[in-house]
């Protein structure tokens, strides 16, 4: 009798073992019994009918990552690239994403693959450099609608890297440079343009105000005073100098301006 208790108790214990299971808390177990569904086991401590009756599939739920590998794409405007992108998808739900299709993250990467060759040939190369964000998130909701009756989320896809070839990357380096020049030509002609106006506004404030121009004048021949080096010359205009023929002593006037102005020239 205590043999036979012996022995059951040893088929009871090898019976346990073979049928504990452990899910992980980012995980979750399918049964299959006899190959047909029957339930879900969520995360811990769970025991199946052992020797063959119930199998646990268990399904990773947490966000995970594919990388699509280089693709060679011609783009709208007929340019030649290589372009790469990851997605990042997790599983929503388990018994879709065993049942419904063979292997869930290979299908969801070529998929991805697929959308991504589609997506970059149908826009210009100028586009896809420029709104890459938008690509993305177009390419996104491709897979995303795709991969749903998978039981997969993708909550997002990055594009990488976008490879140009070499002539192309010499085009757009002149092109950019070209870019540069034309905004420092324009930022030139602006800085004229507002200099000219600065100097209408001074001339029109000179000629409304009496005695500014004359005050000026002093002004800039005192400035050049200082600085011995100069050869400066003092231009009278020809009006003053017909003023001065009409007074009595003009003639000896224009001699004494004639003679300043010689003094001048010869000390400095």
């Amino acid at each position: 009798m205590g043999i036979v208790l012996a022995f059951l108790l040893v088929v009871v214990f090898i019976i346990f073992v073979t049928g504990v299971r452990v899910v992980n808390q980012y995980e979750q177990g399918l049964i299959l019994r006899f190959g047909r569904y029957t339930t879900t086991k969520p995360p811990g401590f769970r025991f199946i009918l052992p020797f063959g009756i119930d199998r646990m599939i268990k399904v990773d739920m947490r966000l995970a990552t594919v990388d699509i590998p280089r693709q060679e794409v011609i783009t709208k405007d007929n340019v030649t690239i290589n372009v790469d992108a990851v997605v990042y998808f997790r599983v929503a739900d388990s018994r879709k994403a065993v049942l419904d299709v063979q292997n869930f993250r290979l299908a969801t990467a070529q998929y991805a693959q697929a959308a991504l060759r589609d997506v970059v040939g149908k826009v210009e190369l100028d586009t896809l450099l420029s709104q890459r964000d938008q690509i993305s998130s177009e390419i996104k909701t491709i897979v995303d609608e795709a991969t749903e009756p998978w039981g997969i989320d993708v909550p997002d896809v990055n594009i990488q890297n976008v490879e140009l070839p070499n002539d192309m990357k010499r085009v757009i380096g002149k092109q950019a440079e070209a870019e540069r020049e034309r905004r420092s030509v324009i930022t030139k002609a602006q800085g004229e343009l507002e200099a000219s106006q600065n100097l209408a506004d001074a001339a029109r404030k000179l000629a409304e105000t009496p005695g500014a121009l004359h005050l000026r004048t002093l002004t800039t021949l005192n400035d050049l005073s200082s600085d011995q080096s100069n050869t400066v010359i003092f231009a009278i205009p020809l009006e003053v100098l017909r003023a001065f023929e009409g007074m009595g002593d003009g003639r000896g006037m224009i001699d004494a301006v004639g003679k300043a102005v010689k003094a001048r020239h010869t000390t400095s």
